[in-house]
C-alpha cells in the first residue's frame, strides 16, 4: 500500500530584467524540497504547474510504501 504527499510552492514575479529569476529561484527550493523528501523514503511521483496573474504554483506529488 502507498501513501502521498503533496508539495505546493508559489512564485510571485517581480520587477527585473530578468525574465529567469521565477527558474532560478524555484530551481533552489524545488532541489531543497525533493532531498528532504528522498531522504525520509519519499519518491517524486508527479509534478504540476499552475501559472496565475503575475505569480506560478509548483505541485510537487510524492509517494512511498506505507509504513
Amino acid at each position: 500500500m502507498k501513501e502521498y504527499r503533496i508539495e505546493s510552492l508559489i512564485y510571485y514575479s517581480k520587477l527585473t530584467l530578468d525574465r529567469a529569476h521565477i527558474l532560478k529561484d524555484s530551481t533552489k527550493d524545488i532541489q531543497k524540497k525533493l532531498d528532504e523528501y528522498a531522504a525520509d523514503g519519499w519518491r517524486l511521483a508527479s509534478t504540476d504547474i499552475e501559472d496565475f496573474g503575475s505569480g506560478m504554483y509548483f505541485y510537487l506529488y510524492f509517494e512511498r510504501d506505507k509504513r
